[in-house]
């Protein structure tokens, strides 16, 4: 599960404050995480998704 919460975090220090470079290295890790689950999600939905044409037969997204 990623971690929304430190993301906004180390977010919000960046614009205040600025990041040690552990903190940038930790946030790029957290934003590649985050980018994967999203992209992770977004093809097994589309894996599930079918669209019915014009003869009315379900065919499925390629």
């Amino acid at each position: 599960m990623v971690n929304i919460e430190r993301i906004n975090f180390l977010a919000k220090k960046q614009r205040e404050v600025g990041l040690t470079e552990e903190e940038k290295a930790e946030q790029q890790k957290l934003r590649r995480e985050y980018i994967d689950s999203v992209v992770g999600n977004l093809k097994s939905q589309l894996d599930n998704t079918y669209v019915i044409d014009e003869n009315g037969e379900k065919k499925k997204i390629r």
